[in-house]
């Protein structure tokens, strides 16, 4: 048994934030009914057309969903999302601040309504302050939070590749939710959970901030080196390829400096004897460490760190990921039939079996109208 069985989550829900949370909830045995617009639907199902005429996004946050198109300014259909809150564990919504408000599906009148519910509300800036009203998609916020400023090269500012702030979102949103039903087993009542996205990120930028407001200096963009540590970034082996390493401790240093660069008095050069001197002198360590990178092989050159026990990894591009040797599948049905997902990051014991289908829109507008209405 699934530890979400026999639990019913109702989804009022868009694009990536909450999908992912209630994608998560549906993996784990929840019966999500997703409720989305008559005719269009979720938007993210026109991002794009790459997964055999459907969108990559929605393919891979909407399984084993049950989808009902309804407009909740309707009276009737207002009235059947009612009913079905009636008897749900979990509502989610990720709707501008005050959308929800004038068709009393304000968290305040669910409370008192179903005071069962858990309900949680994602939306871009929080439900209050100044910017409470802004749209907030994900790029947006990786640059209003900061992140853009501190990711990419020294010559400019770049986006993280994927939704990252949306990402956050939904994860503080599905552990909010785990932990208003373990209190609800305990006190029979259920609570309301507020998530922002740019709360999420801005968290994640704790350390930056904190550089900044105590180091007196913000992180420098400095690629695919870490700001803070060194060694701890991309270098060159002897046939061009790129690998990267992490000195995490001075025990790893000093191995590093003996076993790789052959090198045992380095480690208490005054220039590289702490991490704080080294990311100082980061330029004339780089340059140390690639000369003798570059009398190796890739194969000889990770062997060496393989068996010196230094942390190595590749830098691989998506094709690279596709046929990676660690890369988990699980195949998932979709209207224009059997794809393949990545496996879910999270595995509980042994829950064997494919992934729920992805719903086509309304799919389950009768069934779910007979049982609730």
């Amino acid at each position: 048994m699934k530890p979400m069985q026999g639990k019913l989550v109702v989804a009022l829900e868009q694009a990536v934030a909450a999908p992912l949370c209630t994608s998560r909830l549906a993996d784990a045995g929840a019966r999500v009914i997703k409720i989305e617009r008559r005719d269009t639907g979720d938007f993210a199902r026109q991002y794009d057309e790459v997964v055999n005429g459907q969108s990559a996004y929605f393919v891979w946050l909407n399984r084993g969903k049950q989808s009902l198109e309804l407009d909740i300014k309707n009276t009737d259909d207002l009235e059947l999302l009612n009913n079905i809150l009636a008897r749900a564990d979990v509502f989610i919504h990720n709707l501008a601040p005050g959308a929800v408000d004038k068709i009393g599906l304000d968290s305040k009148t669910l409370e008192k309504k179903f005071p069962q519910l858990v309900i949680c509300e994602i939306s871009g800036y929080g439900e209050s302050g100044p910017y409470r009203d802004m749209k907030a998609y994900d790029l947006l916020v990786q640059a209003e939070s900061g992140l853009a400023s501190i990711t990419g090269a020294v010559e400019s500012p770049g986006r993280v590749g994927v939704s990252v702030c949306d990402i956050a979102a939904g994860m503080n949103a599905l552990s909010g939710i785990l932990l208003a039903l373990l209190e609800r087993a305990q006190t029979g009542h259920g609570q309301t959970i507020k998530v922002s996205l740019f709360d999420g990120m801005s968290d994640w930028m704790t350390v930056p901030l904190m550089h900044y407001e105590y180091g007196g200096q913000e992180p420098p963009r400095v690629g695919l080196n870490h700001p803070s540590i060194a060694p701890y970034g991309v270098y060159t082996s002897g046939e061009g390829e790129s690998v990267l390493i992490s000195i995490q401790n001075e025990r790893e240093w000093q191995l590093f400096c003996n076993e790789i660069l052959k090198m045992p008095g380095l480690a208490q050069q005054p220039e590289y004897a702490s991490n704080t001197q080294r990311v100082k002198n980061r330029p004339g360590l780089d340059e140390l460490i690639n000369e003798v990178f570059a009398r190796f092989d890739t194969s000889e050159l990770t062997s060496k760190l393989k068996s010196a026990s230094i942390a190595f990894g590749m830098l691989n591009d998506v094709a690279h990921l596709s046929e990676h040797a660690q890369l988990k599948r699980k195949s998932v049905l979709t209207e224009s039939g059997v794809i393949n997902l990545v496996d879910s990051p999270l595995r509980m014991g042994d829950q064997a079996g494919d992934f729920g289908a992805v719903p086509a829109l309304g799919e389950h507008n009768d069934l779910i109208r007979d049982e609730f209405s």
